[in-house]
């Protein structure tokens, strides 16, 4: 029986998970190796398909009340600040899709988050806890930790991250590839940029060797800011390495004064390598699974990484709560169930890339038949359609399937 579950990491994921199973009435522990729980700062844009779960989680009041509305976006030529056509991405979400889109402080989210934890059990989550490794027991899984402490429970989830130590165990260590593009992340105060940047719905500026995507934050106090350029000369793959402001304005030598003007404003400006790796043809063995960025990392071009987390929490917790006397068999269903859809959207993401950085976004007079052609609102649904329009609150559980043990 299904009776405990534990989750290694107490991210955007992890906290997820460990809601959407209480709210099935499945016990969890949730164990983090921080001493406090805490995000840096950035952004993170919640879609509609994200947004259903939270809305199924109990969260709709709160997440309208933190996130901010998205009204869409404007593309901007990168040298000439040429505005195209709004890109309706946000502001009809919740009538064409049945929830909204909303963009997050990353740290709002996460606190939203840890709340409702808290809030359906007050001691679930255990800080100060640096998992090491796990071992498969006859009636379930123990965990042990740094300082020679263990726990036990029917399942364990890994959610944590790309350089998930679950994932290693279970699979062996990745080989990630570099994608040749290094991504700056950072955000910056209304107040020094409102007279030149629209605070009121998200950007983006579209280069032959670098994009920026920008949206706000806490109703318009913050803009987040990401900027991807590509060059090979930096490897590091980590959200927290600090870079400098001088380091961002010569990745970006030549664009528009307005965009020059947001990397001087930028807080504190972060940059990490951009990594690929090969979806996974198995995230599952025994009574150990794997959620989040320590399954499906992927690249940020489709704003995806939060939002298939949240989906892969709910269809786990439904899977469980649905098999509850086998929990082997609940984990290679939402394995089997989840990994098509993922796996789309990695690959998605990877292809997006040759999207926004296109030597054809040089010359202005060829880059607006390319823009035309690439970000019209009828190619820009197309594209994003099939993510958007996916429930995890209805989608079919293959329970009967064919699927096998490993």
């Amino acid at each position: 029986m299904t009776n405990k579950v534990i989750i290694i990491g107490a991210g955007i994921g992890g906290l997820a998970a460990a809601l959407a199973l209480l709210k099935k009435g499945i016990d969890v522990e949730v164990y983090e190796r921080a001493p406090a729980l805490g995000e840096v700062g950035a952004g993170v844009q919640v879609t509609p398909n994200g947004a259903k779960v939270l809305m199924e989680l109990g969260l709709e009041s709160a997440m309208l009340e933190r996130g901010t509305l998205s009204k869409g976006k404007d593309t901007y030529l990168w040298n000439t600040g040429q505005k195209r056509p709004f890109i309706a991405l946000g502001g009809n979400a919740a009538d064409q899709f049945g929830a909204p889109y909303l963009t997050f402080h990353r740290a709002d989210l996460h606190r939203m988050l840890q709340d409702a934890v808290h809030a359906a059990k007050a001691d679930a989550i255990y800080l100060d806890h640096e998992f090491e490794r796990f071992e498969q027991l006859a009636s379930g899984v123990r965990a042990y930790f740094s300082g020679g402490r263990s726990a036990e429970a029917d399942v364990l989830i890994g959610a944590d991250g790309i350089h998930s130590r679950v994932r290693g165990q279970l699979f062996g260590l990745d080989k990630p590839q570099f994608t040749g593009c290094v991504a700056w992340r950072g955000l910056i105060p209304a107040e020094a940029i409102e007279a030149t940047t629209n605070l009121s719905g998200g950007s983006m500026w579209l280069g032959p060797t670098a994009h920026i995507v920008t949206y706000p934050v806490r109703q318009g106090k913050l803009l987040n800011f990401i900027g991807m350029v590509d060059r090979d000369d930096w490897r590091v793959e980590s959200w927290t390495e600090k870079g400098t402001t001088q380091e961002c304005l010569d990745d970006f030598q030549g664009w528009h004064p307005h965009v020059q003007h947001m990397v001087r404003n930028i807080e504190t400006p972060f940059k990490w390598a951009l990594m690929v790796r090969p979806p996974l043809q198995q995230w599952s063995k025994d009574g150990v699974t794997l959620l989040g960025d320590a399954c499906h990392s992927t690249l940020p071009f489709l704003s995806q990484g939060a939002n298939m987390a949240i989906e892969d929490s709910l269809v786990l917790a439904r899977c469980l709560a649905a098999t509850p006397e086998d929990s082997p068999h609940a984990l290679r269903v939402y394995d089997a169930m989840r990994r098509p859809r993922t796996g789309r959207i990695v690959n998605s993401s990877a292809e997006q890339l040759r999207r926004v950085h296109n030597p054809e976004l040089a010359d202005p007079e060829i880059a607006k038949a390319y823009i035309e052609r690439e970000w019209s609102a009828a190619s820009v649904e197309d594209r994003y359609r099939w993510i958007y329009g996916y429930d995890a609150r209805t989608v079919p559980l293959e329970l009967t399937s064919e699927v096998t043990a490993s």
